[in-house]
Order: structure tokens, then C-alpha cells, then sequence
């Protein structure tokens, strides 16, 4: 495969994260994918955004879970951003997502809504929680899975292969040389989050990576493209 770049909560170091404005800003600047987080709100639409409570990135107070959709719809997530649903985001870009959830209710609306919407093939679905990934594998066997971890270790291809991801997501500052080659030895690629400066990028050469989560337009954090894994 290419070398992926991927769009972190389209790109967080320029625009305000998980908004339309961010992810259309992504597009703009040829990410190959665009990353966004998934929470149900109290009433189960898919909001997106980061963190189970809306207090940091928004001018709100409380956890996503608690408030309405309209409750969420009100508030400003930067520059005048409302905080987007995920049809909304389906919508607004034409790049391949990278949806993470957080537990397996969402796995469950996501998958309702990836069957609904006929959005199967363009958008992978993230977690670090292996049931949330198992959930869509076993509603959506065709979707695919990537499993995101914080450590390298000797479980992380056992886990992926468990819940049929063919593609690892891992902390680059705890990312180890013997895991990527474990990983690719089973056919599974790997990407490193968060790759933003010139050094994150070389290490992500000399690692061998597949792919890259990155928070900046590409072109200003790396000092030369990345080139395919031979």
C-alpha cells in the first residue's frame, strides 16, 4: 500500500477540531483520509467530537450523553462552528473517514447508519476498545476495523486479527521497530498518531510505516514526502 496520511480531527493545529471547517480544510490540503470521534448524544445521534464532554472545545458545559442533540447544536466549537453530526460529515467531504467510537452503542447506530447511508466501503471504523470493534466486524463484516493502541506490544497483532483489522494505529512516541515488523510479518499495516514535525516524520520513515495521523496540513509539518514501504 501508499503511504496514508491522515487527516487528525481533519486538521486540529489550524482549525478548530471535528468541525465541518476543519474537515473541508483537510480536504483542501490532499489528506488521503480524514479522522473523526464519535459520542452519542442523550437522545443517539452521532455527534463528533473528541472528548465525552463538550467543556473543552466548546463554550458548553457537560457530557455529550446528558445533552439533547439540540443542546449540543447550540453551542459554538470554535470560530463559530456548531459541533457537526456524522451524516453531516459524510456530506460535506468526499475523502474516506476514519470514524472512532468509543463504546459498542455507538458501534451499533454507526453501523445502522453506514448501512443506511451505503457508506460500507468509504468509511473504516477506530477504537481502542476491542468489543466496539468486534460489534461492527460481527453487524458489518465488510467494513473495515483498525484497532488504535497507546503501547507496542507482543498483543497487538492478536488483537487486531481477533476483531478483523487489517490495519494498527499506535502511539509513534511508543511505537517499536520489532512491532512493525511483527505486524506486517501477519499482513496487517501500521500507522503512527500524532506525526506532526519534521523528526516525527523521519522516525516514521525509519520505522517503515504505512500511514500517519497528523493534526497539520501535511506540507507544513514534514520536511519531505514520505515514500511507500517497498
Amino acid at each position: 500500500m501508499s503511504f496514508l496520511t491522515v487527516g487528525h480531527r481533519g486538521v486540529m493545529g489550524v482549525e478548530p477540531e471535528n468541525t465541518l471547517r476543519s474537515f473541508r480544510r483537510a480536504e483542501r490540503e490532499g489528506v488521503d483520509q480524514i479522522e473523526l470521534d464519535l459520542h452519542l448524544s442523550k437522545d443517539g445521534a452521532l455527534v463528533v467530537m473528541h472528548d465525552g464532554s463538550v467543556d473543552r472545545t466548546t463554550d458548553g458545559k457537560g457530557q455529550i450523553r446528558d445533552l439533547t442533540l439540540a443542546e449540543v447544536r447550540g453551542l459554538d466549537a470554535g470560530l463559530g462552528e456548531r459541533v457537526p453530526v456524522f451524516e453531516e460529515v459524510l456530506d460535506a467531504v468526499a475523502r474516506p473517514i476514519q470514524a472512532e467510537i468509543k463504546d459498542t452503542a455507538a458501534a451499533r447506530v454507526l453501523a445502522a447508519t453506514l448501512r443506511e447511508r451505503g457508506e460500507t466501503s468509504r468509511v473504516s471504523v477506530l477504537s481502542f476498545h476491542d468489543e466496539a470493534l468486534a460489534e461492527i466486524h460481527t453487524l458489518l463484516p465488510g467494513v473495515a476495523t483498525v484497532l488504535v493502541a497507546g503501547a507496542s506490544g507482543p498483543d497487538v497483532v492478536p488483537r487486531a486479527q481477533a476483531v478483523g483489522a487489517r490495519l494498527v494505529s499506535l502511539d509513534l512516541t511508543r511505537l517499536t521497530l520489532d512491532t512493525v515488523r511483527r505486524c506486517h510479518a501477519a499482513g496487517i499495516a501500521v500507522m503512527a498518531w500524532t506525526v506532526n514535525t519534521p523528526q516525527d516524520w523521519a522516525l516514521a520513515r525509519a520505522l517503515g510505516l504505512d500511514g500517519a495521523a497528523t493534526d497539520l496540513p501535511p506540507a507544513q509539518g514534514r520536511d519531505l514526502p514520505v515514500p511507500p514501504r517497498a
